[in-house]
């Protein structure tokens, strides 16, 4: 036994030094019969989590702005079946599944593991592109329904791929490269997330131009169908993912005390599940129907101009990721997302009062409208996924991160669903000018209740929240397998002295 093995023992206990001693490097016989995790498996796993989470949310993206060209097709190819209702309907399959599978995958992720959420995910958006791309039924209408369940599962396995796979990518770069953490993770999170636009677009172009821009049905079912291979690319390298040390570690699998998980996060979670409610309220309507708001001011375009115009729109919106992933270290998370949603209001507003003098100049719209965006992406889109990983201990990060997400999507559902009724009734400027007020009552949310995390090691945060169960009378299990630990062995004495004050009442 090491000296610093015997210190700790000699300070927390025999039990703690096996919680300490978190890897086998042997990697040989004895770590296979002990159980442990070798450091080098362990390491190679990080690396394919990282690796897959990144490929797989690229089918996300692409996912969540598969429907922005198919509406403008399928309103062509079914004028009057295709209406506003029918429309949103569709649409909005993906955004209520996405909730449901934030919600429960979320929880999973924290019960089951990292892995098998993960798993199931996959296995459902699969599943669901299978059923989109057969959608059939004796009448056009009974199409339409088949098509917005089999949107609705898809939607289930994209939501439960936010907690799954973001939280995951979290844990991943917390072992491998702490220092650069957070742009790490916007890398392959919302930056795939924000090339699924453009993706999707491309992918349509290709197909349509092989159709030789006719055969309208066979055009959507190749693009739902090609929606399925990229989960299946990374199926494998999931299948032999592990959980992270920190989840083994830290994870609650029996007595979760959810009271004491409001008491101690309601702050946060206040400011990132309203954080996150206005940025999709805005966000996704205007990804979904960007595509009609293109079709109407491009005169007498075609609707692969159209496309054309709707790629540029998605490429405009990719240096916000990238502008929001180089600040997010130098300036600080919540000031990154201020900044973010202060463009909401800057282009929201520019939009919509010059909006009948601006639509007269596609290109000049179009740029405007890809600022905006990319404003988004830089701001709330960076941070939020980013926030909602480090501001939540690794027990509760999945069910946390997935509330937060959901409100999100929920917000995504509002707004699209009241887009509509909002342009009919107010106006197409609206639109923006409601994004811009959004814009304002997001810094206002971000600066009241978002934390402000520094990028410290996510092991720090995780020991804080068990002293504090174990201050305030929790005595669970924490942990599984080879790191498994009873509540309050081997905390830190200072641990328990920074969180002594900060009991439940």
């Amino acid at each position: 036994m090491s000296e610093i093995q015997i210190h700790q023992q000699q300070q927390y206990g025999e039990k703690a030094v096996a919680v300490k001693d978190t890897y086998r490097d042997d990697g040989g016989e004895n770590a296979a019969q002990s159980g442990l995790v070798t450091r080098a498996r362990q390491s190679m796993s990080d690396l394919f989590t990282i690796f897959a989470a990144g490929f797989a949310l690229i089918s996300d993206g692409y996912q969540n702005n598969l429907m922005t060209m198919a509406n403008v097709l399928l309103k062509k190819e079914y004028p009057e079946q295709y209406n506003s209702t029918v429309s949103t309907r569709v649409s909005n399959a993906l955004l209520v599944g996405e909730v449901i599978g934030m919600l429960v995958i979320g929880l999973t992720c924290d019960y089951l593991g990292r892995k098998w959420a993960i798993v199931i995910t996959t296995v459902l958006i699969v599943v669901g592109g299978i059923l989109a791309t057969a959608s059939n039924g004796y009448t056009i209408n009974g199409m339409f329904w088949m098509m917005t369940v089999a949107r609705g599962t898809i939607g289930f396995g994209t939501g439960g791929e936010y907690p799954a796979s973001s939280v995951s990518a979290s844990e991943a770069a917390n072992e491998r490269t702490l220092k650069r953490r957070g742009p790490l993770f916007i890398l392959v999170t919302n930056l795939p997330l924000s090339l699924g636009g453009p993706f999707a677009v491309i992918v349509f172009l290709i197909v349509f131009s092989a159709c030789n821009q006719a055969h309208y049905s066979t055009v959507w079912r190749v693009c739902f169908g090609i929606g399925c291979i990229w989960p299946l690319s990374v199926f494998y390298f999931r299948i032999r993912m592990l959980n992270s040390s920190l989840y083994r570690r830290g994870a609650i699998k029996k007595r979760v005390p959810y009271w004491l998980v409001i008491k101690y996060y309601w702050k946060s979670l206040i400011g990132t599940c309203g954080a996150w409610f206005l940025y999709d309220f805005v966000t996704f309507p205007n990804g979904v129907f960007s595509g009609k708001i293109l079709d109407s001011i491009v005169k007498n375009g075609s609707i692969k101009r159209t496309a054309e115009w709707q790629l540029l729109l998605g490429v405009l919106s990719i240096p916000g990721v990238l502008i929001g992933a180089w600040l997010c270290d130098r300036i600080g998370r919540k000031q990154t997302m201020m900044i973010g949603f202060g463009g909401y209001l800057v282009f929201g507003l520019i939009i919509g009062c010059a909006y009948d003098q601006i639509t007269k100049i596609v290109p000049l719209f179009v740029v405007f409208y890809g600022f905006m965006q990319s404003s988004g992406n830089l701001g709330p889109g960076d941070m939020l996924g980013l926030l909602s990983s480090e501001s939540y201990a690794t027990a509760v990060r999945g069910t946390c991160y997935g509330i937060s997400a959901a409100f999100g999507k929920a917000g995504g559902a509002i707004g699209t669903q009241a887009f509509t009724p909002i342009e009919d009734n107010l106006g197409k400027r609206w639109t923006f000018i409601i994004a811009a007020i959004c814009g304002v009552v997001g810094v206002v949310v971000t600066f009241l209740f978002v934390p402000n995390t520094s990028g410290s090691d996510l092991k720090e945060s995780d020991e804080k929240f068990r002293a504090y169960l174990v201050a305030n009378g929790w005595d669970g299990e924490m942990g599984e397998d080879d790191l498994k630990t009873i509540a309050d062995e081997g905390i830190p004495p200072a641990v328990v002295d920074d969180v002594a004050g900060f009991k439940a009442q």
